[in-house]
Order: structure tokens, then C-alpha cells, then sequence
């Protein structure tokens, strides 16, 4: 399993987990159509590991394109990023998502039957249980109704590899369950680029540090929460990408042909602790106001994360601050350029 394919790989988590594939010696090839990041994250890459990368721009609803690809190229494992991701976007654009990131797995998915492909990583969310009933969630939590279009994409898209893996006995394929990734490399060369106005936290409370945005909005604070703020599980962008390193090496001797995993830390923090702690590690004061509630946000969530410990031998590193001081440092690096 040395070649490896990973869609998105420019994107945030993605660009992180190509340098954690090359530092491994996996040889990688990254499809991305640029629709949220840029061209140079491929320099910054190389930069980090020391090795090279095999770029192209192609998008993966353009079947015929993508075939040229697999015809041309030995792909052994899949790991698949690309997809739009923006739960508020969602809401107001449902057909642009389902349309992106359905068409994307499945013309994968016809790839890897066509080319034996037979190893794959999907980009799943903890978007799939909806707002759960009991914290923390556990894989055993039942599957709510999604609150966005976004999080229906990450049910279907499950259920979808789930089918194709009972059809294909040979094709072992697992989906990681992200909490909330944020955080950047140490280095402070790659980090979360949105393009336009961010719709994650973390980079809009870094852009508005830096002077980039007049003021935050928390979105709610009348949730039934201890500050009244939503409570998400958030997690280092390099523990989740080394956690991708992981499950491509548990997908070698797995006995089931399809699983899932949470990757969280299993700790719970409201928008205001995000808040606080990045005001702690900068030493700066945000400014922010509460409004109104956004469409699609459940009220909180965060993830057991037995399963993954013991089955991947996976744990998160990182702490809430660590993640606040590695965003800012990427947040001012990026100015200096």
C-alpha cells in the first residue's frame, strides 16, 4: 500500500495528512479542484516533509476526467477528503452539496471496482448522530435525523460504502467521525484556509484577533449549556490526520469489510471556552457578540472514544490550548506573507 490517492489533499485536513503520509514513505498523488484552498498548500507540503507531491487539479464530478486518471495511474489505498463542508451553507445551498459530495463517492467508488481499488478512508462527522440523546456519543449511538443537508451527505455517504463493501468482499473501507478539527502544524506553513468568510470558529476568531473581521458572532447563547453556548468536541488537526495513518493501517488486517470510528478528544467545550482559552495563549481580547442561533448547529455534542483508542491504538495529543496557539501562529504567519 505505498501509492496512495488522498481527495482534498490541499484542504485543511487533508494537507495535514499528506505530511504525515510522506514522513511515513508513502508515495501520494492529491486531486483537489481548489474550490476552498490553494495551489501553493502543495509547496508548503513539500516544504514540511522534504518530498514531493504529485498534484492535480481535477474535480471528481467530472467522471470522464477522474477515469483518465485511474486509467493512467496505480492507486492502492484512497483517502477521501474533497467534499463541501459548511453546515450554514448547506442550509441555503442543499442541491450544490448533495450534488458535490454524492456524485464525488460514488464516481470514486466506480473507480476503485473498476481499477481493484480496495482500501478506503472516508472523511465522515459526527454530523451523523444529529443531536444525540446522551453524551458522550458512543459508534453504538443510533444515527438521528441530520440538522443539515451537510450532515445528510455524511449519512448517506456512509450508508453508500457500507453497500458497496457488502458487494465487494475484497474492499475494505472505514469512516472516521470527526468531531471538530482546528488547530494547524507546528511548523505554522500549513493551517485552515478558508477562502472568503470563514465558517468555522477557530479561523474567524483567529481573522478577528488579527483585524480581518471587525467582530465574532457567537451564534446562540440560550442553549441548555453551563454559559449558554454550543458545546462541540474539538480536536487537533494533526491528531486527526495521524489518526488517517492509522486506520489505512488497520484496513490490512481488519476481518470486517466496513467500520467507523469517533476521532475526538471526548472532551466537551463551549464556544466561550474556545474563547477564553484563545485569549489566554494570545493574550489578546476578542471581541465578540452574541446573536441569534444558526440554522443546522445542534446544541452539543462530544465522543466516547473507547472504540478508537483500543481497536486503532489512537489517542489525541493535543489540549484546547494547543489548539488555540498553533491556529494563531498560522493566523500570523499568514500575514507576514
Amino acid at each position: 500500500m505505498k501509492n496512495v490517492l488522498v481527495t482534498g489533499g490541499l484542504g485543511f485536513i487533508g494537507s495535514h495528512t499528506c505530511v504525515e503520509l510522506l514522513e511515513l514513505g508513502f508515495e501520494l498523488t492529491v486531486i483537489d479542484n481548489l474550490s476552498n484552498t490553494r495551489e501553493e498548500v502543495k509547496n508548503q507540503i513539500e516544504e514540511i516533509s522534504g518530498k514531493s507531491v504529485n498534484f492535480i487539479n481535477l474535480d471528481l464530478t467530472d467522471y470522464k476526467r477522474l477515469e483518465s486518471f485511474f486509467s493512467t495511474n496505480k492507486i492502492d489505498a484512497i483517502v477521501h477528503f474533497a467534499a463541501s463542508k459548511a453546515v450554514g451553507e448547506s442550509v441555503e445551498k442543499p442541491l450544490l452539496y448533495y450534488e458535490n459530495n454524492l456524485v464525488s463517492l460514488l464516481n470514486l467508488l466506480k473507480m476503485c471496482k473498476e481499477y481493484d481499488v480496495n482500501r478506503f478512508v472516508f472523511s465522515s462527522s459526527c454530523t451523523v448522530y444529529g443531536q444525540p440523546d446522551t453524551l458522550p456519543v458512543t459508534e453504538a449511538f443510533p444515527k438521528q435525523e441530520a440538522e443539515s443537508p451537510y450532515g445528510n451527505t455524511k449519512q448517506i455517504g456512509e450508508e453508500i460504502i457500507e453497500d458497496f463493501c457488502k458487494s465487494n468482499l475484497s474492499f475494505k473501507a472505514i469512516s472516521l467521525r470527526y468531531f471538530n478539527p482546528t488547530g494547524a502544524h507546528e511548523s505554522a506553513l500549513i493551517g485552515e484556509l478558508p477562502l472568503g468568510i470563514p465558517s468555522n470558529l477557530v479561523p474567524f476568531i483567529t481573522q478577528t484577533a488579527a483585524g480581518i473581521r471587525e467582530q465574532l458572532s457567537v451564534f446562540g447563547g440560550d442553549y441548555n449549556t453551563a454559559d449558554g453556548t454550543c458545546i462541540r468536541d474539538y480536536i487537533h488537526v494533526v491528531d486527526l490526520a495521524k489518526a488517517h495513518i492509522a486506520a489505512l493501517e488497520y484496513s490490512h488486517k481488519m476481518e470486517e469489510s466496513y467500520d467507523f470510528f469517533n476521532i475526538g478528544t471526548g472532551k466537551g467545550h463551549s464556544v466561550l471556552d474556545v474563547i477564553k482559552s484563545f485569549e489566554k495563549v494570545s493574550g489578546l481580547s476578542l471581541n465578540y457578540q452574541i446573536v441569534d442561533r444558526r440554522p443546522g448547529d445542534i446544541e452539543k455534542i462530544y465522543a466516547d472514544t473507547t472504540k478508537v483508542s483500543k481497536v486503532l491504538d489512537w489517542k489525541a495529543q493535543y489540549d484546547l490550548d494547543d489548539m488555540m496557539r498553533t491556529a494563531w501562529e498560522w493566523q500570523k504567519k499568514l500575514m507576514q506573507r
